[in-house]
């Protein structure tokens, strides 16, 4: 069996996000360095991102604007979006 090489990166993360990924991967049994290594393998198999990546149009990124501000928002409960109400 070939021996693996590794190497020592640093990558400047979203703290929150980081922290919130490595709950996720803990319950998976893996470290963030074995998911990082499973999405470079996953670029490489593919020649690109593992997911969509998409530029939001004018009236998404206009949508995205006013919800900010709190335009055009509407409060609703968990209930009602289940249709429970």
């Amino acid at each position: 069996m070939p021996t693996i090489l590794k190497e020592t990166t640093s990558i400047k993360l979203d703290k929150k996000s980081k922290e919130q990924a490595n709950l996720i991967f803990k319950e998976l049994g893996i470290t963030m360095g074995d998911a990082f290594n499973m999405f470079l393998s996953q670029v490489n198999l593919q020649h690109a991102m593992p997911f969509e990546i998409k530029i939001p149009n004018e009236a998404t990124k206009k949508a995205i604007r006013d919800a900010r501000q709190g335009k055009n928002v509407d409060d609703f409960s968990l209930d009602e979006l289940n249709g429970l109400k």
